[in-house]
């Protein structure tokens, strides 16, 4: 039997999304079935405490009042440990679910787990993507490497979210 290596099945708008439940920085288990009937921002970022995905994180934190006004959850979804979670969302204030993903199984089924390039060097990793689930469970938009830098202003835009 030969490996596959191909890339990693993405979401794309009106598939149904993969259900997960996974542990939040406060110790509680989070379902994307807690979020049903309500839209949910799904992103998955390399490692925490990281220049660009502190970055990102903290947009998210910035916005969050507004996402959420305007009917949105934030999952943020790393293969960090619990722990390193823990210490990244109390070292920048951060309010909405950070969830640890350490065997990539999430990550993989979002198509967010895969080969990626990075400064020329191939590797397995996780590739930095949002997923945006609407109220009835479905992707409304997929978005695969993605910049940290900037990427929460692109998204609000392309939700057509004001501020």
């Amino acid at each position: 039997m030969t490996e596959n290596t191909s890339a990693p099945a993405r979401l794309s708008p009106g598939d149904v999304a993969p259900e997960f439940t996974l542990q939040d920085q406060d110790g509680r288990p989070v379902s994307l079935r807690d979020s049903a009937g309500k839209s949910t921002i799904v992103y998955f970022y390399p490692a925490a405490s990281t220049p660009g995905c502190t970055t990102q994180a903290c947009d998210f934190r910035d916005s969050l009042a507004s996402l959420t006004a305007a009917g949105y959850r934030v999952f943020g979804i790393s293969p960090d440990p619990i722990g390193k979670i823990i210490r990244f969302a109390r070292n920048e204030g951060l309010t909405f679910s950070l969830l640890s993903d350490e065997d990539h199984a999430v990550a993989a089924a979002y198509g967010a787990w895969g080969e990626k390039k990075n400064y020329g060097r191939t590797s397995e990793g996780l590739i930095r993507s949002t997923v945006v689930v609407g109220p009835d469970g479905r992707v409304t938009l997929a978005q695969y490497n993605v910049k940290a830098t900037g990427h929460v202003a692109r998204l609000r835009r392309e939700l057509r979210l004001d501020d």
